[in-house]
């Protein structure tokens, strides 16, 4: 009787080379200082944080942060740094940590980084800001608190660019099996994101930033089974948490495989089914991805994925003059890339309306925009939207899908009720884009949008002139100060 040989399922590509990814990481991280940081890079890092703090603020009143409060404070301990909102409230810095990065990412509102490398679809690699910005506002609290003096803008600038960097190279490395097999890349390579920060905030050395990458490898999860619930925000307030829990423990010598990234059992091939490193080894900071190819401030809070679909039909609507009374039907159509994500058929609540086509193109329709007040279970649930909801379909298209996935594309078509069809591509070079990005106005427009009923107008500016000019601030602390608006549980 022949027995079959044995088969090692988890043996890389015959030529597959995964190794030198951690290492690489490692060095970048150690060696960057607030130097090297380009003007250009300096104020793409303010735009980011302005527009990750502006998500933050509007991410704490989503229905899924009060459960979340409440098991926090339930679960206790010792407080070492400030809760966003709350700044007289202290919790555990990784707890911290946990509630700013949800927040961030509780109205899937924030940035969203571009592909570059062969073979990635566009627009599906990770969230780049909101995981190592939560983990430097806690970072530096906590820091301040034990150095005995404030952290200053250089110092989280440069942790901030560590960890943003880290995160978009090794999301870039990664096969792009790993996202369309399931994984939510912005909670799994957030993660090191938020290490990588964390590790440069409390000034660990290579062999201490290796060992915090090298934990953060082993709680690097999140699936996305969980979009359309809370869960999804969760996965980056725990790439947050996990990524400044691991860089405490490496801290204070616990041990993690320092090469956790590379090799047959590293992150890329468990987690991605390979990668290419080498498309990502000699490139940290060289340029920035932040810089090149940029990252996407996203218009509406929903996935990039549908901003391009939601801009074609509400400029459409706005050419022709037509109302919510003008409209039979609309039919999108698209490729896989487009469709597949994009997951409810009709939307029920809003969190199932960030993935929603019909709830998302029905609120252009009925609103003539689809912002902070649009997302709302009352409105999705209403009448007239569930209504509208069910005259827009969806439709796969192969020749849109023929074109390739290096963009997002589709098309809008519709259908008036006196009869006329009409029809509009989206831009492949979306608002937002690098390739046409919202101003500097609108960046801020966004932050009062998302800081509205929460902060004044005077607190606003103030926070927006820390953002723009962190770089000759003295004392972070001020943002947290400013951003806060509630009283604690325990004040």
């Amino acid at each position: 009787m022949n027995t079959p040989a044995a088969v090692d399922i988890h043996a890389t590509a015959p030529g597959q080379d995964l190794s030198g990814l951690t290492d690489a990481a490692v060095r970048f991280v150690a060696g960057l200082d607030f130097a090297q940081l380009s003007p250009e890079a300096l104020h793409l890092s303010s735009r980011c944080i302005i527009d990750g703090l502006g998500v933050m603020l509007a991410g704490t009143e989503q229905p899924g942060m009060a459960p979340l409060d409440a098991f926090i404070a339930a679960e206790g301990g010792i407080g070492k740094a400030r809760m966003l909102g709350q700044a007289d409230r202290l919790l555990p810095a990784t707890r911290a940590a946990l509630w700013a990065g949800t927040a961030g990412h509780a109205m899937d509102w924030d940035d969203t980084q571009l592909a570059e490398g062969p073979g990635r679809p566009y627009g599906l690699l990770m969230h780049p800001t909101i995981p190592p910005l939560a983990a430097a506002l806690v970072t530096a609290d906590l820091v301040a608190r034990e150095e005995g003096r404030p952290v200053d803008g250089k110092r989280f600038l440069t942790a901030f660019n560590a960890g943003f960097e880290v995160g978009c190279k090794v999301a870039e490395a990664i096969d792009p099996d790993h996202y369309m097999r399931g994984f939510h890349t912005s909670g799994t390579i957030g993660t090191f994101a938020a290490a990588a920060t964390a590790a440069k905030m409390l000034g660990l050395d290579e062999n201490g930033i290796a060992r915090a990458l090298g934990m953060a490898a082993s709680m690097a999860s999140g699936i996305r089974a969980g979009f359309g619930t809370m869960t999804k925000p969760m996965h980056v307030g725990r790439a947050a948490e996990n990524g400044v829990t691991a860089a405490l423990l490496a801290r204070g010598g616990f041990t993690a495989n320092t090469e956790a990234l590379d090799g047959k059992w590293g992150y890329l091939a468990v987690a991605g089914i390979g990668g290419e490193p080498a498309l990502v080894r000699e490139r940290f900071g060289a340029p920035l991805s932040m810089v090149s190819p940029g990252v996407s401030i996203k218009p509406y809070p929903s996935g990039v994925l549908t901003h391009p679909s939601m801009d074609a039909l509400l400029f459409l609507m706005r050419d022709e003059g037509l109302t919510a009374a003008d409209v039979a039907g609309v039919t999108l159509r698209a490729g896989k890339n487009v469709l597949g994500p994009i997951r409810y058929r009709i939307a029920k609540t809003e969190l199932e309306g960030k993935f929603s086509f019909a709830f998302l193109l029905s609120a252009i329709i009925l609103r003539g925009r689809c912002g902070k007040a649009e997302f709302t279970d009352e409105f999705v649930a209403s009448e007239e939207c569930q209504a509208m909801q069910h005259k827009v379909e969806t439709l796969f298209d192969q020749q849109i899908e023929d074109m390739g996935w290096e963009r997002i594309r589709s098309k809008v078509v519709v259908e008036t009720k006196d009869g006329r069809v009409l029809e509009r591509w989206a831009d492949e070079n979306y608002r937002g884009s690098p390739h046409n990005p919202l101003s500097d106005t609108e960046v801020e427009g966004k932050f009062r949008d998302c800081a509205a009923g929460l902060i004044d107008e005077a607190t606003t500016r103030a926070v927006l002139d820390a953002a723009w000019g962190m770089r000759d601030l003295d004392d972070v602390s001020v943002i947290l100060d400013r951003l806060s608006w509630k009283k604690g549980a325990d004040a």
